[in-house]
């Protein structure tokens, strides 16, 4: 009868531990499972009059900036900051793609989620030839408002030519991304 005793009390051990890690499992897969749901672009509905178009923003030289000014031909909105390193790693690649496509009408405009002191001085050591607008903290809103749930950086919308979004990028760009979009932006 001893050895019953213990072996009951063992088997019980076990199965409260199994009952406690299954949880514990579900609970990761759940959590995992919400992260990756908050981090995916949303939809948008009626991008080609969203108002982004009526938005205006300081340059980092204190000219303005008109989002107006872009609709009519394929633009990426990029949303960035200097502290964001995948941010600061894409910019050439997107500087090169604009260099590379501004003459088939592709514009590029960048903007910055950061101080104007801070913007200022990362220009300063690496000028890029598209546009940059001061958006500060607002820009996350606008952001948010394109798809950006989560509000994390870096973030990308594709327009086409008809102000309509083709796609929403969370995260570092790749050149694919981009040559992708070219095909399609016209």
């Amino acid at each position: 009868m001893k050895d019953n005793l213990a072996m009951d009390q063992q088997s019980a051990g076990a199965s409260r531990r199994n009952l406690i890690l299954g949880a514990g499992a579900a609970a990761a897969v759940a959590g995992v499972g919400v992260a990756l749901w908050r981090f995916q672009p949303q939809a948008v509905t009626a991008a080609a009059s969203h108002p982004v178009w009526t938005q205006q923003f300081d340059t980092p030289s204190g000219e303005g900036l008109a989002m107006a000014a872009f609709q009519g031909k394929p633009l990426l909105l990029n949303f960035w900051a200097t502290w964001c390193p995948p941010c600061v790693d894409e910019l050439p690649m997107i500087d090169a793609f604009w260099r590379e496509n501004v003459a088939k009408n592709h514009q590029v405009v960048a903007l910055a989620i950061d101080q104007p002191s801070a913007v200022r001085r990362f220009l300063a050591r690496q000028p890029l030839g598209f546009p940059v607008g001061l958006a500060g903290l607002a820009g996350t809103e606008l952001a948010k408002s394109l798809g950006n749930a989560a509000g994390g950086l870096p973030f990308t919308v594709f327009f086409k030519a008809d102000g309509s979004i083709w796609r929403q990028k969370m995260g570092q760009l790749t050149a694919d991304d981009l040559m992708q979009w070219r095909s399609v932006g016209a």
